[in-house]
């Protein structure tokens, strides 16, 4: 199954086909084998990119899990750490990072239920996902999820080098369900999760994870 945002990308991937095969057909008929091939063959991969790259895996999350943080994106860990959250929480958290790269499902999902409380777009850079300055300096949103029980945390998606589009469906005032699709980022990017002290980390440095699968913390 193919994301909604696919349809953009797919469109014009198949538009390039077309163009390079009427080409191959009408333009260079007499051409061998060979020349045709350098025509054809790279649209044809960009399709194939386009495909898994918008591949929405059926994920179903059925229970409800109050106490545990759902794992939001596909990717790998790359950051576990106490950090002072200045935008909105204003208080110490836990920050665990997802590096997503350009083969990874790139589909966001809420990691808890709640109401959310504060959705904000932050212009910015495309620095590396992996830059630990990305989490403030890059192009992002940030997520603020109030759980039933009064507690808050925070997401972050952030563009990277690569990502130019980031896709937020959420505002403020939404009441969400725990694994539902929140947005989307376009090629490599990053999502960061920030929790409270107390939160038992379920995940470790390197570790890959997957959206609607992978538990991040217990709550």
């Amino acid at each position: 199954m193919l994301h909604k945002e696919s349809k953009q990308s797919i469109l014009l991937s198949i538009f390039l086909i077309t163009i390079s095969l009427s080409s191959s057909i009408f333009l260079f008929a007499d051409s061998n084998l060979l020349f045709h091939a350098l025509i054809n063959v790279p649209t044809f991969l960009f399709l194939i990119f386009m495909l898994q790259f918008f591949r929405n895996p059926n994920r179903p999350f059925i229970t409800d899990k109050p106490k545990l943080v759902n794992c939001p994106a596909d990717g790998k860990i790359v950051v576990i750490e106490e950090k002072e959250e200045r935008e909105y929480l204003n208080t110490k958290c836990i920050q665990v990072s997802i590096f997503m790269s350009p083969m990874n499902v790139h589909v966001n999902r809420n990691p808890v239920s709640g109401t959310v409380e504060y959705s904000a777009y932050h212009p910015g850079k495309y620095l590396m996902a992996w830059n630990p300055k990305s989490s403030t300096d890059n192009e992002r949103t940030s997520i603020v999820y109030k759980l039933e029980d009064g507690r808050k945390i925070m997401m972050k998606q952030i563009a990277g080098f690569l990502a130019r589009r980031i896709v937020n469906y959420l505002k403020e005032g939404d009441s969400v369900s725990q694994g539902t699709d929140m947005g989307f980022i376009k090629l490599g990017s990053r999502v960061d999760l920030l929790l409270p002290l107390d939160a038992k980390i379920k995940v470790e440095l390197g570790q890959m994870v997957k959206g609607n699968i992978t538990t991040i913390a217990e709550i």
